[in-house]
């Protein structure tokens, strides 16, 4: 029960107004608060995909035009995509350490939980930092955001992508200072889980962007087609 009900006689109207007294909780009983920021969390997601998929087609679609210059040709940025393969792997430490955070906190262990989930987020801030360093060889190879239609996508594609991800670390970070207040892990939980699974749809979600942003043009052509862009 969320306590009982006192009337206000001291109200407008004859019959004055029921309230709860001063301190008790109106959230409905049997409400699960960590079920409800799970829901939450997907739709959320469902929203995030779409904006994407809307992103993706206008890039296959685009890449249909004369003027498009591939980022994968022999002196191009990406020709070789070493760095973004190495970004790629950070993701992916950062992906494994949260899971391994998740289940620690299943299993109670607090020291797995707090170093796998300290692990998630530096293996992302290591992400952040070498999507900026291949931004900045973009620049110091002229290929600037306006030069051409491909270089404006792989800065918009990389950057909205890098902005969830800096979400994802306000979220890891307000959850790690509750792990140094020392707040009960049965109480964190919840809050690791969802971080966990953000890391795994930003890292899926990497991984389409990745294959796309280093395919050939022959690859969007293929796309184009199936999709009915051509």
């Amino acid at each position: 029960m969320n306590g009982p009900l006192l009337k206000n006689t001291e109200s407008a109207g004859s019959g004055g107004r029921w309230s709860q007294p001063p301190g008790t909780s109106r959230v409905p009983e049997g409400f699960d608060r960590a079920k409800a920021a799970k829901v939450g969390l997907r739709v959320f997601l469902m929203v995030v995909t779409s904006l994407f998929l809307l992103f993706l087609l206008a890039f296959i679609a685009r890449s249909q035009m004369a003027d498009w210059q591939p980022l994968t040709d022999p002196l191009a940025p990406l020709a070789s995509a070493r760095q973004l393969w190495l970004n790629t792997i950070l993701l992916v430490l950062g992906s494994i350490s949260l899971q391994w955070a998740r289940l620690a906190a299943r299993r109670g262990a607090l020291s797995g939980a707090r170093l796998g989930f300290t692990l998630g987020g530096v293996f992302a801030i290591a992400f952040i930092g070498g999507q900026l360093w291949v931004w900045k060889q973009f620049v110091d190879w002229g290929y600037f955001v306006s030069a051409n239609p491909a270089n404006s996508f792989f800065y918009l594609l990389t950057g909205v992508h890098g902005l969830h991800l800096l979400g994802g670390l306000v979220a890891w970070g307000r959850v790690g200072a509750r792990f140094l207040r020392r707040v009960a892990l049965s109480q964190l939980a919840s809050s690791v889980e969802l971080c966990a699974i953000y890391w795994h749809y930003l890292l899926g979600l990497w991984i389409v962007l990745f294959f796309l942003l280093t395919s050939t043009p022959e690859t969007y052509q293929a796309i184009a087609a199936f999709c009915g862009l051509r």
